[in-house]
């Protein structure tokens, strides 16, 4: 923290001093510096800093806390030519995301019968730690889903193709070598396809509250008053297994080719290098596995509401207006110090943010730019915002992914083993149903940040603007 150095309003700056081949930077405020005085997350910003070919600055967003090597909430690009990849800077849950569809419901539609729909949502998605789902991929079918991702959900019947234009890579990256997942990993993920998992991740039935961005919710297809469905989860136990195997082998590869790592967790390879594409490709297998995930979870949510408002699926809606990655690398390219070059953007609990005209985005979105989806958790609200053009110029193109912990889970358990937290929610509005209590003593909202000051960050640094905020509803948790 001695070393922060406030830049502007929302900017800190960490000079490059030591082996650091570039600055850190870290967006946030007054007001949410001084929670991350508590952990060592501007130290491993400062880590990350020191790793081969990174370029412009090594940065965390307001969310930011301790991770594993790389902060969640941190952002780093490495040049293809002579920079590193890391699983550090991706993290376990191998493209955990974010994704939410409009429904033509309103407030009044659903007020009086939100604990019938929760409870149905809670009946058809199976959650919890461990959950397993109705699809059982084997073989040659559980490589299909690595190499085809929501494609593959698609063409399983499971969705459309307008939820794939509006997806994230349109659900899938090319170049996943499902021949280097282990049988482990091939275990884990062969009974887990189209489950939710636990922690913080979740169903959330919500209302849009307040409009900020009138002509960009239009483009969205966002009103206030509306109701909407948005699901966080990831590639569950197959891309916690994908990143355990490939610690050892990066750690062997930072050794082989001599690189220096200020701590072991920062374990990383060449991105060219053998070791490097083969961590590349399977991350690709647990990225694709997590978006199939969320497309059948997509599916399900939709046919549980039909079932429960006894509604068509036309009657009821259900567009998909966006799904985001949060933990990812990525091939892009940038402008650094006035040249375009190809690198690789690590993204750890940190979301894309790209601009209207992008090429990347579909096609009726580019006239204003990309819908940012930030989660808050249970009893807070979430946004959608759009991406800015400082987002390039800043930040390689990335914001910020939720409301980011200010309370370890144990921490969160200890302090919310007396209460009721489900009473509490109710109290307020808001039906919650989980597998156990230990879950929502871990994800209560005082174990988060405030995730509005959150957001007036990334607004206030550029990244990012405001489009809508969502009030919660109903809750499902693992």
């Amino acid at each position: 923290m001695a070393n922060l150095e406030k830049i502007d309003r929302f900017t800190y700056l960490i000079p490059a001093h030591g082996r650091m081949k570039v600055p850190g930077k870290v967006f946030s405020s007054e007001q949410l510096i001084k929670l991350i005085a508590k952990d060592s997350s501007v130290q491993q910003v400062e880590n990350v800093a020191h790793l081969p070919g990174i370029v412009g600055h090594s940065m965390a967003m307001p969310d930011m806390h301790q991770g594993y090597g790389f902060p969640i909430g941190g952002v780093a690009a490495f040049r293809t030519d002579g920079g590193v990849i890391s699983p550090g800077g991706v993290g376990y849950d191998i493209n955990c995301g974010c994704r939410i569809m409009t429904t033509n419901l309103e407030m009044e539609d659903v007020q009086s019968r939100l604990k019938e729909i929760v409870a149905g949502l809670f009946r058809d998605i199976p959650c919890g730690v461990g959950s397993t789902g109705q699809i059982h991929v084997k073989g040659k079918s559980a490589c299909r889903v690595m190499e085809r991702g929501a494609a593959w959900a698609v063409q399983q019947g499971y969705g459309t193709q307008d939820d794939l234009d509006h997806t994230e890579e349109n659900g899938f990256m090319e170049g996943a070598d499902p021949s280097l997942i282990s049988k482990r990993a091939f275990k884990r993920g062969a009974q887990q396809l189209g489950t939710l998992g636990a922690g913080n991740h979740f169903i959330e039935v919500q209302v849009v509250e307040e409009v900020f961005d009138t002509d960009a919710a239009d483009v969205f297809g966002l009103r206030k008053n509306q109701v909407t469905v948005m699901i966080h989860t990831g590639s569950r136990g197959f891309g916690y297994q994908v990143c355990d195997d490939f610690l050892a082998a990066m750690t062997q590869a930072a050794h082989t080719h001599g690189i220096h790592l200020p701590d072991r967790q920062l374990c990383c390879a060449p991105f060219s290098s053998r070791a490097g594409q083969d961590y590349f490709a399977a991350m690709k297998c647990a990225a694709n596995y997590a978006w199939a995930n969320r497309q059948c979870l997509t599916h399900w949510a939709r046919e549980s509401l039909g079932h429960t408002l006894r509604m068509s699926p036309r009657d009821l809606g259900g567009r998909l207006v966006y799904d985001v990655a949060h933990n990812i690398a990525k091939v892009e390219r940038h402008r650094v110090a006035g040249k375009t070059i190809e690198v690789c953007v690590h993204r750890k609990g940190a979301t894309r943010a790209f601009p209207a005209g992008h090429p990347a985005l579909p096609e009726n979105y580019r006239s204003c730019g990309q819908p940012v989806l930030i989660p808050g958790d249970m009893g807070t609200a979430s946004y959608i915002l759009v991406g800015q053009p400082g987002a390039m110029e800043k930040s390689f193109g990335s914001t910020c992914h939720g409301a980011g912990r200010v309370m370890s889970r144990k921490r969160a358990i200890k302090e919310g083993r007396n209460r009721s937290i489900a009473r509490e929610l109710e109290e307020k509005g808001i039906v919650v149903m989980a597998r156990g209590r230990k879950t929502l003593w871990e994800e209560m909202p005082d174990a988060y940040k405030d995730i509005s000051a959150v957001v007036d960050v990334v607004e206030g640094a550029g990244l990012s603007q405001k489009v809508v905020r969502l009030r919660p509803l109903g809750v499902v948790k693992g």
